[in-house]
């Protein structure tokens, strides 16, 4: 009887194992998606690709909640290349923000020369004035 309930328990976190590398497994898929996506982003399909990357965040915070201890050497071999393909997509969401922040800068400063020109004299400023006077 007691074989059995070893043989259960062994089981169970065989099971659990398993399970851990299956998370792993789609967790490293969603990334190497999340890379490839990042790369190859262009302005025209941002907004889509905004949307995309998005949702495949949030399919990797939900899976990263299900992963826990103990680690076999698999999944720690696994979880060391997640972590250098995080650093990556780190790096190139980071680019991608710089990228989106330099566009509403440019937008910004078109409008507001667009302004200048439509009315010119609404920024003009007095930095001081003459007076003539006589004594």
């Amino acid at each position: 009887m007691e074989g059995s309930d070893s043989d259960e328990s062994s089981k169970t976190i065989c099971t659990k194992w398993s399970g851990v590398m299956e998370e792993l497994k789609q967790f490293h898929a969603l990334t190497v998606e999340l890379v490839g996506l990042l790369s190859n982003m262009f302005k025209a399909d941002r907004e889509e690709n905004i949307n995309k990357i998005s949702q495949l965040l949030d399919r990797r915070e939900i899976l990263m909640g299900s992963i826990h201890p103990p680690f076999s050497e698999k999944e720690k071999k696994v979880g060391r290349q997640l972590l250098q393909l995080n650093k990556q997509v780190d790096e190139l969401l980071l680019s991608q923000k710089k990228e989106i922040q330099r566009d509403i800068n440019e937008l910004n400063a078109k409008k507001k020369s667009s302004n200048k020109y439509t009315n010119p004299y609404e920024s003009f400023t007095i930095d001081g004035a003459f007076y003539d006077k006589k004594n």
